[in-house]
């Protein structure tokens, strides 16, 4: 009974040979297939066989034969070149909102869209400088959630929490749950982030989706159409630096020729950008002002010099004059401000 119930699905036995077990450099004798699909209790005749390759091939698999040694039959094609998996495994490694096990899991997965002797070659260590994986493992399930809503029309509920100095999880709203319309997903700075429209704040909000918990859809349908259908997401990422909230501000920089890479990644191609000198550049470009923004700015060190407005500029300057206090003192105090986030 078990020999008729494997010779039915012969053929798909078969197509499980050929994209398991051959590729150019590991091709399949004919001979061989018969071993292979007889050590499975399938009888498998020569002209049959070739049938079979052929109704395959009719199927849409790309088999060729190699005639020079080792020769044989090979899956020629595949969905995916192996550079490509290279690429998609290395983003996988890299990502720091994919955690330690998932990256494993959607790697072994990876592996199978391949032969087994090129998925050898797909395990491969990325080493990211600072790279820190992500430590909630269902924010791979919650974006699945969040376009699902997206796609559904629907509001959501969720509660959000923020990390204490003692590594605690704290529940935001003293653990009161969120009511959103998910608008849109967005990826910055590594970090997924929904982009929605608050009810009971009466405005647009962005939230980090690894620090999203019980998010549950309801069967109400999303509001604020109005406001997003005014909300630029492209130059709301562009300005919004590490997603930290600010006033939006025109700012005008001035910059060594040398940045010009480093400004064009983070304003985009299209930025205001004019010659000062043979050796700078002056850029004029929208920004959500807050010290993620100064920050950027300090770590370029000296060759940059922040122009106007006036405002942004004094309060630039006294933050720099706040930090330089800091490091002054004896006694190791530490003062400063905090931005929500």
């Amino acid at each position: 009974m078990a020999k008729t119930r494997n010779q039915k699905a012969k053929i798909l036995y078969l197509l499980k040979l050929f994209r398991e077990e051959t590729d150019e450099e590991h091709p399949i004798s004919r001979k061989e297939i018969e071993e292979r699909l007889a050590d499975m209790g399938i009888r498998a005749e020569r002209k049959s066989l070739y049938d079979d390759i052929e109704t395959l091939k009719n199927f849409g698999l790309d088999i060729a034969y190699r005639k020079e040694r080792p020769e044989g039959y090979y899956l020629a094609g595949r969905e995916f070149e192996l550079p490509e998996l290279k690429l998609l495994v290395d983003a996988v490694q890299a990502s720091r909102f994919i955690t330690e096990k998932k990256s494993d899991i959607l790697i072994r997965k990876i592996e199978k869209l391949t032969s087994r002797y090129e998925a050898g070659k797909l395990q491969r260590q990325v080493v990211v400088a600072d790279r820190i994986k992500a430590m909630n493992e269902s924010i791979y399930y919650n974006v699945d959630k969040l376009h699902t809503a997206i796609a559904q029309n629907r509001q959501i509920t969720f509660r959000y929490f923020e990390w204490t100095v003692s590594r605690e999880i704290r529940m935001k709203k003293n653990g009161g749950n969120y009511r959103v319309s998910p608008w849109a997903l967005t990826w910055d700075n590594e970090n997924y982030y929904l982009i929605g429209y608050d009810m009971d704040a009466d405005l647009i909000k962005h939230f980090r989706v690894d620090r999203m918990l019980h998010i549950e859809l309801l069967e109400l349908k999303r509001e604020g159409r109005e406001e997003f259908g005014r909300f630029d997401l492209a130059r709301y990422t562009k300005r919004t630096f590490g997603m930290f909230g600010g006033n939006e501000e025109t700012v005008r920089i001035r910059f060594h020729n040398r940045y010009v890479g480093v400004v064009m990644d983070r304003f985009g191609k299209n930025v205001s950008l004019r010659p000062d000198g043979e050796e700078h550049f002056i850029v004029r470009a929208e920004v959500a002002v807050s010290e993620q923004f100064y920050g950027w700015l300090t770590g370029l060190g000296r060759d940059v010099r922040l122009l106007s407005p006036q405002s942004v500029v004094e309060e630039y300057k006294s933050l720099l004059e706040d930090l330089g206090t800091i490091y002054q003192r004896d006694d190791g105090g530490s003062a400063g401000t905090f931005m929500e986030k």
